[in-house]
């Protein structure tokens, strides 16, 4: 997964119009932009979605952004939900391994009463929302065999710090929101599961996206949130491989592969080492689950 893209859960019409978006998946949401009042509705309205489209050809993946535990909310979301046989949910305010160990085992009973297969149902965890989380960041490796990526997140955190912003006048983060981006692409590589940069949420600005998935991706994130359909084509455009770098982490597959037990290769003048086929190999996988 290259984006995905947030869709209110509540409006049938956002729901259909997300589906031509092009994002890698789309995550229904019933958190934060469905209000109180409408939240039961949401459920089923995202549950008679799900079985609309289950069997639509070349679909995106479909998450569903559920409540947060504290809420009292979840359970009744994973009923619900869990009839529709989502890809995965993705679990808000996460506060480490041990929330995500507990809703592995609400899915693991429901998916026994509706049919599905056990496991088939994959997380990901928003895992810097709230100030303790950032504490927790190391207890996501093995805590689930369903988690599929970590995404870290500025907006509920700065609001829990009572930060007047998050954001300097240029766009760019203050020093702690890029403290907590730096642990959560580590939590994540650490936990062996997809980092996923935070939204981008000035939606007009295309320039500000693009300047920002860039330097995700250069800093190792494979993937991006995304508030608005015109923001997804950017974010795949930029966590594409180029024809180029798909072209020379082949080289350095090949080259390795032409000295078996070598630790240490030569390329193009330079010396390669095991960390340079570790990441030509991810590339190439990245660039496989793009269709490259």
């Amino acid at each position: 997964m290259r984006s995905l893209l947030f869709v209110p859960g509540d409006s049938t019409k956002k729901l259909d119009k997300a589906m031509g978006a092009s994002a890698d998946a789309l995550v229904l949401d019933l958190e934060d932009s469905v209000a109180v009042d409408a939240k039961l509705g949401a459920r089923a309205t995202v549950r008679d979605f799900l079985q609309s489209v289950a069997s639509a050809s070349n679909r995106p993946k479909l998450y569903v952004r559920l409540n947060a535990l504290d809420t009292g909310l979840l359970d009744g979301d994973l009923d619900e939900v869990l009839k529709g046989k989502p890809d995965g949910v993705m679990l808000p305010k996460c506060g480490g391994g041990s929330d995500l160990t507990l809703l592995d085992a609400k899915l693991a009973a429901r998916e026994a009463i509706v049919g599905i297969p056990d496991g088939a149902t994959r997380v990901v965890a928003l895992a810097t929302e709230t100030p303790a989380a950032i504490f927790t960041l190391g207890t996501y490796r093995g805590a689930s065999r369903r988690l599929d990526g970590l995404c870290w997140a500025g907006e509920d955190l700065s609001a829990a710090v009572n930060a007047e912003t998050n954001r300097l006048p240029a766009g760019d983060y203050t020093e702690p929101y890029r403290v907590v981006r730096a642990l959560c692409l580590f939590a994540a590589m650490a936990a062996e599961v997809l980092p996923i940069d935070s939204v981008y949420t000035n939606y007009r600005d295309l320039d500000g996206l693009r300047a920002e998935a860039m330097d995700a991706r250069r800093d190792g994130f494979a993937a991006k949130l995304a508030i608005h359909p015109a923001q997804v084509p950017v974010i795949n455009a930029v966590f594409t491989p180029t024809p180029e770098a798909i072209a020379h982490a082949q080289a350095v597959v090949a080259a390795f592969a032409a000295n078996p037990g070598a630790g240490v290769v030569g390329l193009e003048g330079a010396m390669l080492d095991r960390p340079h086929l570790i990441r030509a190999e991810r590339l190439l996988a990245q660039a496989k689950a793009a269709g490259l």
